[in-house]
């Protein structure tokens, strides 16, 4: 028991000592904050300098190399002219058929509808 009273007695004091110090410190004044560098300028870089197409080439040359390009040009779309003429015809064709079914279809819900209305007379009539 004894033990117990001097290890808590000395515990006090010892806090009772440490307590003071704290309390007697006087704050710091706030530090100042360090001035931020500037930032480095994001540099632009220097465009490339545009180059001829085709350095190699002669005036004429170009103008033989354009005008093969453009008859190129021509033939592909005059062949596309050409799919989309025939796509239109068939897209008419297919129009033309599309409506006939349906009228063939018509024939058939109308002779189908006679048949159901005689039967439904004649039943009618049988009563």
């Amino acid at each position: 028991m004894k033990k117990n009273i001097t290890f808590g007695l000395t515990i006090i004091i010892l806090s009772l000592f440490s307590i003071p110090s704290v309390f007697s410190q006087e704050p710091e004044p706030p530090k100042i904050p360090e001035p931020s560098p500037e930032p480095k300028p994001i540099k632009i870089p220097e465009p490339e300098p545009i180059r001829e197409p085709f350095p190699e080439e002669s005036d004429t040359a170009k103008i033989q190399r354009l005008t093969q390009e453009n008859q190129n040009l021509r033939e592909e779309n005059f062949n596309l002219q050409v799919q989309i003429t025939e796509l239109n015809n068939i897209i008419e064709n297919l129009q033309a058929i599309t409506l006939e079914q349906i009228k063939v279809i018509m024939e058939l819900v109308n002779q189908l509808r006679e048949t159901i209305f005689e039967d439904v007379n004649n039943s009618n009539t049988a009563l």
